[in-house]
């Protein structure tokens, strides 16, 4: 074979618009595996919002995911990797969001809590975890201090606060790396949100630790994708292809651009197709 391992994301790629897996796809992880092809998840969800896809399509390896903050072994839930904020990046993060007062989602223990104030937003976070939980007040330490620390960040506010958010962290950009983007892709005049993660830690990191554990090379592994957090997922891929709606900037990071999209599904098929695998 002339790829090893084959990592895909889930939203956007294997996923279509209402969480289901294409049957063409379906079929596709199924023949790949039965020719010997390891393959992987690579995804923003969290564990728990990831582990019955994984299971269901027969994946019992190392997965990664809330973007390579946590690698988990399928067959026995057993985590291998987590990354978790700084004792200092989460000081500096509480101070800024202090100033702005946006709805804060902390990701910790493998759930995302929230207060009242983020409670209209809750709805778009279900499919990264089903384990969200209501506090008081997010800001209690308690929260802040939870068991193997928090790997994630995400503040809502409009587009203006979170651009002052993210140039109150430059001070911490060693610790920590924000990104940005609209709740709502459709609406970019929307309000934004800021996901905000340990520095250096990426689907990338995630992909090359898992191709390690196998003992392959990147030019061994083959990866697919659709937004901006898989662009450090291609850089370790031997090659890597981006879905049909994927954007400019994410088509130009992979190899090579699939005619598949999110609508009419068939991008990991059509990848392994391409890719020599089927």
């Amino acid at each position: 074979m002339p790829f090893k391992l084959f990592a895909t994301d889930l939203d956007g790629t294997l996923l279509d618009r209402s969480g289901a897996v294409h049957p063409t796809d379906r079929r596709a992880i199924a023949e790949l595996t039965r020719r010997g092809v390891l393959v992987t998840i690579l995804t923003g969800r969290m564990y728990s919002g990831t582990r019955d896809i994984a299971r269901a399509l027969a994946l019992d390896g190392p997965i990664g995911c809330l973007d390579g903050c946590a690698i988990v072994a399928v067959r026995n839930d057993r985590p291998l990797v987590s990354s978790a904020l700084a004792v200092e990046a989460g000081r500096l993060v509480q101070e800024a969001l202090a100033r702005v007062s946006p709805a804060v989602f902390l990701l910790a223990r493998d759930q995302i809590f929230h207060d009242e104030r983020g409670g209209p937003f809750a709805q778009y976070l279900h499919g990264w975890t089903p384990r969200l939980t209501a506090v008081d007040d997010i800001s209690a330490a308690l929260h802040w201090d939870a068991d193997g620390g928090v790997g994630g960040v995400i503040a809502v506010a409009t587009r203006a606060e979170i651009e002052s958010l993210v140039a109150a962290l430059t001070p911490a950009a060693a610790l920590v790396a924000p990104r940005v983007f609209p709740v709502r892709r459709e609406e970019p005049a929307g309000p934004y949100a800021m996901l905000i993660q340990p520095a250096g830690v990426t689907k990338g990191s995630a992909l090359q630790w898992i191709a390690a554990h196998h003992g392959f090379a990147p030019s061994d592994v083959v990866a697919v994708g659709d937004w901006v957090n898989d662009v450090p997922m291609f850089a370790a891929a031997g090659r890597s292809f981006a879905m049909g709606h994927a954007a400019d900037e994410v088509k130009a990071a992979a190899t090579e651009c699939l005619r598949a999209d999110v609508t009419t599904g068939g991008g990991i098929a059509e990848a392994a197709e391409r890719a020599g695998l089927l």
